[in-house]
Order: structure tokens, then sequence, then C-alpha cells
């Protein structure tokens, strides 16, 4: 449910009962503010259950303005005899005829909280703005990571993993330099940014056109054609007007998360832009489009920044991954075959699709399919077949007279599963987050058992060159005698290939000896404080 359907008076009469429910004033709805204020409305404890989890989509822990707004026309419905469901939910969307609910009480609490109110004096023209929480400052150069945060501070699931992160993640990942091996360290703008979405294909495979199909529109920078036409990254996201912002720009804003490509140097920063415009998609998801990938003798033109590096970067960022497919480009070539391998460890996220479906006949579309599933079979090099979605993502109409009734038929469906798979990437976004954030602690704590380990067999005065290059020479070994002496999972350890490029310029004698409190931090955070984090901020009425 829309706030813009609502009248002004409506609005200022939510606004009025939002600002009563925030009682600490941070912007936000906690699970402990909404069962005093929503008992109010005499509802019983199952529907407050069902109302919550309708409301709290995002299982963020708390509900902004915008949800708060839902929640009070649901508890309308409620007591108008609807039964809380989602369907409902889709069905009242465009209905304006639902009016404030009955809150018993609530004058009195009105009349209670104006006769607190401090106002300003006559003479003094003060504009009251709500204070935003903003915890900014946690990620600034000078914070300490060692001090602690206040209780009060963490009001949602992300702001618990902020604080996390701070005060047990951030300092184990500086002291073994896991920024500089496998991921930059994260800032405040990581946490906060929208799910995104990347698609990868060849060139001409329609991920241009796809972004089109599902904005209904261009958007600035947008160039197709039978060509490799997108020389570049582009993220697409909201923004107040129609714009094109340079990557170097993106790169130094704190306020988006793009500061860790600073690492990929110049050469790709001058190949990277952000479009933004206005539109409601965009409010909920951001679309990262990126350059064909070459084929053929195109491919032995080398680019001047590492392409594979790049895509690794926002694969570990994004939420989706949309692997594009042209019936007529099934070759997956060498850059091709290198890019979806450093897809590595994010397999979770990969969607396939098989575009452009309807410019084949039945028995053709047959045969392209077998020969898709073959050739990624032998790329993924998985056992399970993986989804893929057929179907024409353009703005024409699939006609019957090309592909007939079955293939229209299998087309719509196949796009409403791969479009209704998109629309539920907002509302699994926190757990996504979650998911994200354990996998970077179990990364970064064997990084630092792999660090510690190859400065534990480091000489202590003579041949330390000699004894380095040794270890660098037999990664895997070392590898495999730390997975047995700490009983880890093969799966978990980074490439070998990858460690040894990143390890060879550095001096493995100056890094730091195992700190087993570190480590124990991190096992106590992951058995028990982020379950406590996720216990504390579920459905209130559980």
């Amino acid at each position: 449910m829309k706030t813009e359907n609502r009248s002004k008076e409506e609005i200022s009469t939510y606004q009025e009962w939002f600002n009563l429910a925030d009682s600490d004033g941070d912007g936000r709805i906690s699970g402990n503010e909404a069962t005093k204020f929503f008992a109010l409305s005499n509802l019983s404890r199952s529907q407050l259950k069902q109302l919550w989890a309708l409301s709290d989509t995002k299982r963020q822990g708390f509900l902004g303005f915008t949800e708060f707004v839902t929640a009070m026309e649901l508890v309308s419905l409620a007591q108008a005899g609807y039964e809380l469901n989602s369907n409902l939910l889709k069905i009242q969307l465009d209905k304006e005829n639902v009016k404030p609910p009955v809150i018993e009480g609530l004058d009195t609490l009105v009349a209670q909280t104006k006769s607190l109110t401090i106002t300003a004096p006559p003479e003094v023209n003060v504009t009251v703005q709500p204070q935003p929480f903003l915890p900014n400052s946690w990620f600034t150069s000078k914070s300490k990571s060692s001090k602690k945060l206040p209780p009060n501070a963490v009001t949602s699931i992300v702001d618990g993993l902020k604080r996390l992160y701070i005060e047990r993640l951030k300092p184990l990942e500086a002291t073994y330099r896991y920024n500089d091996f496998v991921s930059p360290l994260l800032t405040n703008s990581d946490f906060d940014a929208k799910p995104m979405v990347m698609l990868l294909g060849q060139y001409s495979t329609g991920k241009t056109t796809f972004i089109k199909h599902l904005l209904k529109c261009d958007y600035p920078g947008a160039h197709i054609g039978p060509e490799p036409t997108t020389d570049r990254f582009v993220v697409v996201m909201s923004g107040p007007d129609e714009r094109s912002v340079p990557g170097n720009t993106i790169a130094v804003d704190a306020d988006m998360p793009f500061g860790g490509l600073t690492t990929f140097g110049g050469s790709f920063l001058s190949k990277f832009q952000c479009s933004q415009m206005p539109h409601p998609l965009l409010d909920e998801i951001t679309i990262v489009d990126t350059p064909g990938v070459l084929s053929g003798e195109k491919q032995r033109t080398q680019r001047s920044y590492d392409f594979t590096g790049v895509v690794s970067w926002f694969a570990a960022k994004c939420d989706v991954i949309l692997l594009l497919f042209d019936p007529h480009k099934l070759d997956i070539s060498d850059e091709f075959k290198r890019v979806i391998s450093s897809l590595r460890g994010n397999e979770d996220k990969i969607r396939v699709v098989l575009n452009k479906s309807d410019q084949v006949d039945t028995q053709q579309l047959m045969r392209v399919y077998g020969a898709l599933m073959w050739s990624l079979g032998k790329v993924l090099n998985t056992p399970e077949v993986s989804r893929v979605y057929i179907g024409s993502f353009n703005d024409k109409r699939t006609s019957e007279g090309s592909v007939g009734p079955l293939g229209k038929n299998l087309f719509e469906k196949e796009q409403n599963d791969l479009l209704a798979d998109l629309l539920d990437i907002p509302k699994k976004a926190c757990d996504r987050r979650i998911n994200e954030f354990v996998k970077r602690a179990r990364s970064a704590k064997i990084h630092a058992y792999i660090i510690s380990h190859l400065k534990k067999e480091m000489p202590a005065i003579m041949g330390k060159a000699k004894a380095q290059q040794k270890l660098i020479d037999n990664l895997d070994n070392e590898f495999a005698k730390i997975q047995r002496e700490y009983h880890l999972p093969a799966g978990d350890f980074p490439s070998v290939e990858h460690f040894k490029e990143v390890l060879s310029s550095y001096s493995i004698d100056k890094f730091e000896k195992l700190k087993p409190k570190m480590i124990q931090a991190i096992d106590d955070m992951l058995g028990y404080e982020i379950p406590e984090l996720l216990k504390k901020f579920r459905n209130p009425y559980d």
C-alpha cells in the first residue's frame, strides 16, 4: 500500500501516530515499540503476529514510516473483518477507501505527548527536523575498533551486523591483511546499499535490452546494437533526476558502496559509470550492466583492466547474477569461461537465462536447450542441473505465429517465474546480508589461519627468502596441512593460484602470529551473537 494514494489528512494522522509509537525518536518502530502501540487496536495476538510479518517483509526487525502506514491499513482491514494474509495485501493495493483504524486510548497518549513537548521561544524561528539514525561515525578513521557501542545503538539486524563487524571481524581482517588478499574492508554504505542484480553474457545477448524491459524505459547512457556496444560497467540506480556520473566520482562517494573499485585503477574507473534516474523498481534494487564478454579474435585484444577481477568483486556484492545466453551464441569463449570461474563461491546467486528464444522454432529450441545444458555442465563443474529461464526479454509481444501456442505459453510462464524471482529480491535482502556476513567471517577466519601458519613456518634468522619461495611453491600442501590441523572444510579455502599471486608481493616474515583471542571472538560471534541478534529482531509476537 503506497502512501502517495492517501490524503494529506490521513498522512498527517499516520505521521502523528508514527511519532507517538517511535518512543526513542530514531525514525524506526522496533518490535518492543510495536507491541505497545499495536496492542491498542484490540487485535488478537495471532492477528498481530501476521500483521508484523506482512509489514516487515524485508525482515529488518523494524518498521519505517511506509511500512507503518501499511501496518495501520492492515489493522483497519482486520477490524473490518478481513483475514490478514499476503493475498489481502495484493488485492487491496489500489483501493483508496481504507480509512485509519480505531486505536483505543490514543487521544490520551497524544495529549500526554503534547504536554511534554518543549516548544522554541516565539522570537526564534526554529524548524525542528527529525533526527535520522546515522551510524556513519562507526566507520570513520578516528573510531577505534575496541570501543564498545551502546546497546541501544542497535535498532535493526543491519545495525547489529555493523556493530559486530566493527568490534569483532574488522580487527581480524586488518591484522591479517584480509583486505589485500580477498576483499576490501567494509564501510557503512556496504551495509546500507540496496540489493544488486548483475547481468553477464557475451555481446549482443540482450543484457541492456533486458534492463530496458524491466524498467519499461531507457536509462541514461544505454546503447543497444548487434556488436559490442556497452563498453563499460554501468550501475543503474535510483536518483532524483536522470544523469550519468563518471566512475572516479562514484568511487570516492562515501554514500555509495563502490569505494573498493579504486583498487582496479584509473583505467577501469574510466570504463565505469553510474546512471541515475527516478524509478519505483530502482527504489528497491540496483542493476549492474556489464560489457559483453568477448569471443573469437576479439578476446585476443586485452582489456586495459582486470575484467574477471571486477566481475568477481561485483559478484561478491550482488544478490543475483543473471547469465544471459543467445540461441545463436552458445559457444563459451575462453574469456567467458574465466568469468564464470571467477564466480566461484557465489553459485547460489546465479540464474541462467536463454534469451531471444523466439528467434528459433520449437525443434531448434529443444536442441539449443540441450546444447546449453551440456556446455554449462562442463564449465560450472557441478553435478546438479542449473535452472534455465527460457524467454525473450524485450518490449515486443511474443506472437503465436512465430513460436506456436505452446511456445507462447512457455515463454510467458518462464518470464513470469524470473520476474517473480527478481521482485522477491528486496524481501530476501536482509537474509542475504546475514548470509554474506557469515560467509565473510568464515573466510576471514580461514585466512587468518593461513597467514599465521605461513608465518610459523618461516625460519627465525637465516634463509628467509628461500623458505618463502618454498612455501609459495608448495602452497596447496600447506593448505592441506592447515585443513587437517584445524579441521576446516576444504571448500572454504581460497584459490591457490590467486593466493600465490598476491602472496608473492609480501614478506611472510612480516605477518602476525596467530591470536587465539581474535579467533575466539569470531567463533563467539558466529555461535552466539549472530543467533541472539536474529532472535532479538524476529517477529515480536512469536
